[in-house]
């Protein structure tokens, strides 16, 4: 193989940034939680028209941030109508003082969990303890108001 070939390829793997991707999670809370630390998902972008504590409701909390991996971003602004496998949307719960309270999460992964959108739940405390995961009944029931919307109460995907 010619030098130039070699280096063009070599490249083109470095650019990718297929070397330093951190892998996806299994559909367990700590797997989730393991990843969203190390890929700093507070770097992500937050949901469109969203700002920094904003008003929530119940269950989620008085202040809520919302942030969105870059697959969910892209989707949620080009109106795909679904939010893709692999991709996260990922909720900071925040009382009326400012105080950290919960992390909610919403992983899309297919196969998953069919009667819940696909969709992995997971809510933990600032210190990581695991409250809820998995097929969360709760977390589907209320959601399924707006299977339609990709189960996001949040805003508009299509």
């Amino acid at each position: 193989m010619n030098k130039s070939l070699f280096f063009a390829l070599l490249m083109s793997f470095f650019c990718s940034g297929n070397l330093f991707a951190a892998e996806l999670p299994a559909a367990t809370g700590q797997d989730v939680i393991n990843y969203l630390n190390e890929v700093n998902y507070q770097g992500w972008q937050l949901w469109p028209g969203k700002t920094k504590l904003y008003e929530g409701r119940h269950p989620h909390g008085s202040l809520l941030t919302t942030y969105v991996s870059k697959g969910a971003y892209q989707a949620i602004e080009g109106k795909a109508g679904s939010i893709p496998s692999g991709d996260f949307v990922v909720k900071e719960n925040y009382t009326a003082e400012k105080k950290l309270v919960a992390v909610t999460v919403m992983y899309k992964q297919a196969g998953y969990n069919a009667e819940g959108g696909d969709w992995f739940w997971l809510k933990y405390a600032p210190d990581g303890t695991i409250q809820k995961e998995g097929k969360v009944g709760g977390c589907i029931g209320c959601h399924a108001a707006v299977k339609s919307n990709d189960w996001l109460f949040i805003g508009p995907v299509k």
